[in-house]
């Protein structure tokens, strides 16, 4: 049987915009269709099995939540992390999580460090918070095109390096940095998005997508989605999408 094991980084601490629902939309989703899961979690100072997950999951949190993080992340989990992302498993980032995927984040006369997993670079502005719902158009798998929608809510400008290749097109919202045209980052398996909303129960055929590649499983069972069908359409009609 499949099976698709999780481990949420630092859920206590990194749970804003009720991204647990995120989680909680994976795990309904797999047992809907007879899919194991597991979920483990790893907080402040506990290592990480690169081999033993299939995802990894780094929510949004509060400034001082994610200054303890960003430091644990680098004395306790990047080497892991970056195993995991070599051999293929998925890391998703969500708003502060999206944030310390990449190198830093400058606050000023303070920077938070990041990862370094992907190639980017988040500035805090003294402009406005770019807030409000959000549609990104994405392209996942082939040349099919789909909406993620969702809620974002930061001060940060996120930068990506030249190499890298944004998640999506923004459609409605602000995106990485307010003026970019561009949202999130996705580099193989690891991706990161300022959507809240939470993400997944707004964006039910995005969780399918992890589900598949998480555990190579190549057709899921058809579900019943018109509930998640009708949050998707919402979404997209509160971004103005």
């Amino acid at each position: 049987m499949a099976e698709l094991r999780v481990c949420a980084l630092y859920p206590e601490l990194m749970n804003i915009y009720a991204d647990r629902g995120n989680l909680l939309m994976l795990e309904r989703r797999c047992g809907w269709r007879r899919i194991g899961f597991t979920l483990t979690a790893a907080g402040l100072g506990e290592a990480i099995d690169p081999d033993a997950h299939d995802l990894f999951y780094l929510g949004g949190g509060q400034d001082r939540d994610q200054r303890l993080c960003a430091l644990d992340l680098v004395e306790t989990k990047r080497d892991a992390l970056h195993a995991a992302a070599d051999r293929g498993a998925l890391v998703l980032g969500v708003c502060g999580g999206y944030q310390l995927l990449g190198h830093r984040y400058a606050l000023g006369d303070e920077e938070i460090p990041g990862i370094g997993l992907v190639d980017l670079e988040t500035v805090r502005s003294d402009g406005p918070r770019l807030i409000g719902n959000v549609a990104i158009e994405v392209a996942l798998d082939g040349d099919e095109r789909r909406v993620l929608a969702g809620f974002e809510n930061h001060a940060g400008r996120t930068h990506l390096g030249a190499g890298e290749t944004p998640l999506g097109r923004v459609l409605r919202g602000h995106g990485n940095t307010g003026s970019s045209g561009v949202e999130g980052v996705r580099r193989d398996g690891v991706v990161g998005t300022y959507l809240h909303g939470p993400l997944l129960p707004k964006n039910a055929w995005f969780a399918d997508w992890l589900i598949r590649r998480a555990t190579g499983v190549d057709e899921l069972e058809p579900l019943d989605d018109r509930l998640e069908d009708a949050a998707h359409a919402e979404a997209r009609r509160a971004a103005g999408a």
